[in-house]
């Protein structure tokens, strides 16, 4: 009788990622069907701002993500870049730039001298005390935009109790199978907790593909420099913002990145450094995540009662509610049409993500841009020796 009751006991966890994924369904709904409306209506809202972007290194078609910019539907802007120094091979990629954009207002700023562990963070302080305008577009290296971005991403700044924008991203072009489980795996994943987070708490955070806030509201928390030698800093720029008060716009528009991995070792160590990072900043959130891996908890509920009905009951609950979901966040939220080839990828995406959750339990260090770092007391440490 104890072991029947205990079967039935771990039978109900089982179903626990199922009502994360109705939540998730829930929520998706609410964001895409009130954001629909609302982007639906057009701003006049377009003050000078500077487009702030530290890079270190090439990435993948550097050019055409950078051009993105140059192209930009809006009556005033720049784009600053900020480089380690000379040396540096994406400088002669924005040299190209101004050449072959001369209207367009190109400036390169090399980082100063000052130490710091996150280097990205040093090239952004170092972006908002020089840049020109109040209005701040910052994003990622690999991030390539549609004209049409300045605009869409400024406008909700018109009401002054926004202080900060963020939005979500897809992959420019899935040229492989990995490319196809990374897509999968952010629309159908990440995004997944992203829009749960914000229906229960909100929007607290900020995404690096875009983060639009004005220098008054980055100086209100001290700025980049507060945040130098912390990890996350995009999750924690919104995070300050939405401290003092000011609400963080999540958009449904979405960007384009381009992958810079070419393997799946490379996606698996990308996506491990970040669950290490979330593991360290939000340690009973990271542990909560076991219960949101429906493909895990299903096979453990065959294993304990191996009968055609569980298998059934819980197998084809787990692929109906992941298609599901998949669907209403990309394809009819994103309107990411292509979604439906790469569907059959999701358990495969599930799978990788469960290995990748217990493996950052093992790892006490992240590796970024080639060196190895430690997270002590909330803040990157370089490791000595690699």
């Amino acid at each position: 009788m104890l072991l029947t009751t205990t079967i039935y006991v771990f039978l109900g966890v089982a179903a626990l990622p199922f009502i994360y994924y109705l939540l998730v369904l829930y929520s998706s709904w609410r964001f895409f069907r009130r954001s629909s409306i609302e982007a639906a209506t057009k701003s006049d809202f377009t003050p000078p701002a500077s487009i702030l972007k530290p890079v270190r290194g090439l990435d993948p078609e550097a050019y055409e993500n950078f051009a993105s910019f140059c192209n930009q539907d809006y009556p005033e802007y720049e784009v600053v870049f900020c480089l380690g120094d000379t040396d540096d091979p994406s400088l002669a990629v924005i040299e190209q730039l101004q050449r072959d954009f001369p209207g367009c207002a190109i400036r390169v700023l090399f980082r100063s001298g000052r130490s710091a562990s996150n280097d990205k963070v040093a090239k952004l302080d170092q972006l908002v005390n020089e840049a020109h305008y109040e209005y701040l577009v910052i994003n990622d290296s690999d991030v390539r935009v549609a004209p049409d971005y300045m605009r869409t991403v400024i406008a909700p700044l018109v009401r002054p109790a926004v202080g900060a924008v963020t939005c979500l991203y897809v992959s420019a072009e899935d040229k492989s199978v990995v490319d196809g489980i990374q897509t999968i795996g952010m629309i159908s994943d990440l995004y997944a907790g992203i829009l749960v987070a914000r229906e229960l708490d909100g929007v607290k955070f900020a995404l690096g593909e875009t983060i639009v806030t004005t220098r008054t509201r980055l100086a209100q928390f001290g700025g980049y420099r507060t945040l130098e030698n912390r990890p996350a800093d995009d999750l924690l720029v919104g995070r300050m913002i939405a401290e003092q008060g000011y609400e963080v716009e999540l958009l449904p528009y979405a960007v384009m990145t381009v992958p810079d991995y070419s393997s799946m070792r490379d996606l698996f160590l990308k996506r491990l450094r970040w669950m290490v990072v979330m593991r360290y900043m939000r340690p009973w959130g990271h542990l909560g995540l076991i219960f949101t891996l429906g493909l895990p908890w299903s096979i453990a509920a065959i294993a304990v009662h191996p009968s055609v009905t569980v298998a059934l009951s819980y197998l084809g609950t787990y692929f109906v509610l992941r298609i599901a979901m998949a669907w209403a966040i990309g394809i009819w939220g994103l309107k990411h049409s292509s979604l439906w080839k790469i569907m059959p990828l999701l358990p495969v995406w599930d799978a990788v993500a469960f290995a990748i959750w217990v493996a950052s339990f093992l790892h006490n260090s992240i590796r970024w841009r080639g060196e190895y770092y430690y997270i002590r007391n909330g803040k990157l440490v370089l490791a000595s020796g690699g």
